[in-house]
This record gives structure tokens, sequence and C-alpha cells, in this order.
């Protein structure tokens, strides 16, 4: 029973998908990594560079199209951050299950893929940061994690201790999702 078990695990492939700005080898990725590993995730981070002449607007389409050349025999999870959110749609279209950190909430085109999606997926943000909207959020899923007082990087002020904490609740949230 455990080798059936350690195929199966084996076999749950999750891809993690950077921002603009924000790669996955920056924390929230380091640490949402470790955390999908120990759930028996094999990993798949996507690294890439935004065109100079990239834009929110006509943007959609090369996020869709840099993910989907990732997506492998197994894969479960995508896990987004921000630009990366931009492919709620392709999450949509496969029945994929999702973790979006910081999502472009003010954008209509993830609005209306995270509205269609059959799977279940986390929103996560933070109370200052503009691309949030935490009344949305709770529309569209009930598994929301709202930071309050943090930013974009979901970072919030004061100590940095505060921070790492934020970055605590974002690991155990997505910890109780793919339990």
């Amino acid at each position: 029973m455990a080798n059936e078990k350690e195929t199966y695990m084996a076999d749950r492939r999750a891809v993690l998908i950077p921002g603009g700005g924000y790669d996955t080898r920056y924390p929230l990725f380091l640490y949402l990594g470790e955390a999908l590993r120990r759930a028996g995730f094999r990993l798949h981070g996507i690294s890439w560079q935004v065109p100079e002449d990239f834009s929110l607007d006509t943007g959609g389409p090369w996020v869709y199209d840099q993910v989907a050349a990732t997506l492998g025999e197994g894969t479960q999870l995508l896990v987004g951050k921000s630009l990366g959110s931009l492919a709620a749609p392709l999450a949509a279209d496969r029945g994929l299950a999702a973790v979006w950190l910081t999502p472009l909430l003010h954008r209509n085109e993830v609005v209306e893929a995270l509205r269609r999606a059959t799977a279940p997926f986390v929103l996560v943000g933070g109370t200052a940061d503009p691309s949030w909207d935490g009344a949305v959020a709770r529309r569209l899923t009930r598994y929301v994690l709202e930071i309050p007082e943090a930013d974009h990087a979901l970072m919030v002020p004061g100590p940095l201790a505060r921070s790492a904490e934020a970055l605590g609740r974002v690991c155990t949230a997505v910890e109780d999702f793919v339990r």
C-alpha cells in the first residue's frame, strides 16, 4: 500500500508561475514550494522575461501560452503570483486547482476566468494592494486569505516579523488547501 501512495504522490505536479517582478526564487515561492513538496508535489517553476512592450491589456495570451507550454503529465495545481493570475483562464479551461497570490482582481479577464473555474482555488491578497478586492474574492471562492495592511508583495508595515508572520499564514492556508 505504501508503494501505491508514493507512486500517486510522485505523480502530483505543481507549476509555479512568477509575477512580473517576483520570480519563483522569492520567499513566497520558496516557502510554498517546500510546503507543496512536503505534501507530495513535484514542482516546476517557470522562469520568464516579460517582453519590454508587455501590456496588461494585451498580455493575457502571452501568459497563457507561457504557462500552457509547461503543463505536463500529472499537473494538478497552478500557483501564480500577480501577473501569473492572467493564467486563470488556462486553469479554468483545464479544470486545474490553483493558488493565486495577489491576483489581479481589478482585471475583468481574471475575475471572469475565476467565475467559470470548476476546480477549487485559493485567493491570497492584502488590503493595501490596489489589485486586491476582498469582497470580490469572497464571492468567487470560500478559500480566501486576506492579510490586513499587506501590499502587493504581501509585506506589512512595521517590524519585519509581521511580514514573516503573514508568509507563515499563506503557507498554512496552502497546506490546508492541498490536504
